[in-house]
This record gives structure tokens, sequence and C-alpha cells, in this order.
């Protein structure tokens, strides 16, 4: 519920002072009616005792009113009597212009009071309605809640099976590195075979051409001296200047007289 404002607080503390000081309302009146009549009575008492004495003072004056009697003749006891009684009337008077403007005075007040209470009642009413409009507020802010908080269970369930998913994967990964690394070694070291194997290919390769060489030059001598010497013929039986007796077949030499180069596979695998 809002707090009140000044002129609500203003008006609540001038109805609290007004309780106060009105709460010995009824008996101050008591007394103050007591106090008038007492005045009255000591008035009426000091006239009568007055007219009491004024008797004494002249016996032959009557107290009892005779009907024969003149009209001007004047009994003290009665007039003061009459006089008691104008007093009260005077006072009675008095009281009920006083009672008349009480009762004016409240019937405003409570025309005041009904005003007042209509507000009250219709403040009490807006009251209300904004009350009920925050309780749906809270209720739905509640269930909002409620589907935030199943939101945030659902995303950490996920988020820890994506967790686990990941423990997962780096196991695997690991493992792919590991092998990885194992087939790195070992492809290094078949590379390392091939290369050795094709160095000792390309070793014997210079060998055998080193030995095509050799031969080339020795068969260059023999020709040169075949040329220089070509009526000595060589004896029977003996191989001729490239190596080769007579008869057999020349199939490494070609046609101008030099050996063929030997045919080695290049098309080896890096395993040799």
């Amino acid at each position: 519920m809002a707090e009140p404002s000044w002129q609500e607080q203003i008006r609540l503390r001038l109805a609290e002072r007004n309780v106060k000081q009105n709460a010995f309302a009824s008996i101050i009146e008591q007394y103050r009616r007591l106090a008038q009549q007492t005045k009255l009575l000591k008035e009426r008492n000091a006239s009568l005792l007055k007219a009491v004495g004024s008797v004494r003072a002249n016996p032959s004056s009557s107290t009892v009113y005779i009907p024969g009697t003149a009209a001007g003749e004047e009994n003290p006891v009665r007039a003061a009597y009459m006089a008691s009684l104008e007093s009260q009337i005077s006072s009675l008077r008095d009281e009920l212009a006083s009672v008349y403007k009480t009762q004016g005075q409240n019937a405003q007040r409570l025309l005041a009071m009904n005003e007042t209470l209509r507000e009250k009642e219709e403040l009490s009413r807006i009251e209300s309605e904004n009350l009920r409009k925050a309780r749906e507020e809270i209720e739905r802010l509640r269930r909002k809640v409620d589907q935030h908080n199943e939101l945030m269970m659902e995303k950490d369930r996920t988020a820890q099976v994506l967790h686990d998913e990941i423990n997962t994967l780096q196991l695997e990964l690991g493992q792919i590195e590991e092998r990885n690394q194992t087939l790195t070694k070992d492809n290094a070291k078949l590379l390392q075979r091939w290369l050795d194997d094709k160095q000792g290919q390309a070793n014997k390769m210079n060998e055998a051409m080193d030995f095509y060489e050799d031969m080339r030059s020795r068969h260059q001598a023999v020709v040169n001296w075949r040329g220089t010497d070509g009526s000595q013929a060589p004896p029977s039986g003996t191989a001729s200047g490239n190596g080769v007796r007579p008869g057999e077949s020349t199939e490494s030499t070609m046609t101008d007289g030099q050996r063929s180069r030997p045919q080695t596979n290049q098309d080896q695998s890096p395993n040799g």
C-alpha cells in the first residue's frame, strides 16, 4: 500500500489532536451546566432571601396573592420568583440556542465525515484494486521465475552433457595426437630407410658407372691399338680387346663398339 501524502498525514494528526482534546468534553460540559445551574440557584436564593427580608421589614404587606387586591400592588416574593423563572427561561433559551448551534455543527461534522467516509471508501476501493493487480503481477512474476528456474536447470543439464562430450572429445583427441605422433615417427623411420636404400642404389650406380668408364677406356685403348697394328692379328683362342671371344654374342655392345650402360630399376618403392 502506498504511503499517505502530506495532506493525509496532517489530517490524521489533527484528528488525533481533536480526539485528545475532546476526550473530556462531556465531563466539562456537565460541569459547565452544573455551574450554570448553581449560579441560577444562587441568584434565585438571593432574590428570595431579599424578598423575605423586605417582608420582614414591612409586615403590613401580604405574602399571598389575594384576587381582590389591586393590580398596582406588588408581592416581593412573587416578583423574586418571577425574576428567577425569567432568568431560568433565559438560561434555557441560551442553552437551547447552544444546543441548536451544537446540533448544526454536528450536522456539518456528520456531512464532512460522510464525505470523508465516501472518499475513504473510494480510496479503499482503489487500493483494493491496486492490491489485486499487485497480487496478479506477483503471481505472474512467480510463474516467470519458475519458468526461468526450469530453463536454467535445463541449461545446466545441457552444459553438463556438453562438458562430458568435450571431455570425451579431448580424450579422443589425445589418443589421435598420440597415434599421429607414433605414425610420424614410423613415417620418419620409413623415410630414412627409403633414403638409405636410395643412397645405396645411387652408390651402386656410381660404382657401375665407374666400372663402365674403366671398361670404355680399355676398349678405346684396344681400338687404338688395333688401328696402329692392323696387320697383326690377335692370337686365336684369345679374347678381343673388348673382352668378347670370337663367336660369342655381343648384345652388350653398341654399333660403335662401346658397351651399353647397365639397366637399373628406378621405380623401386621407398621400402627398397
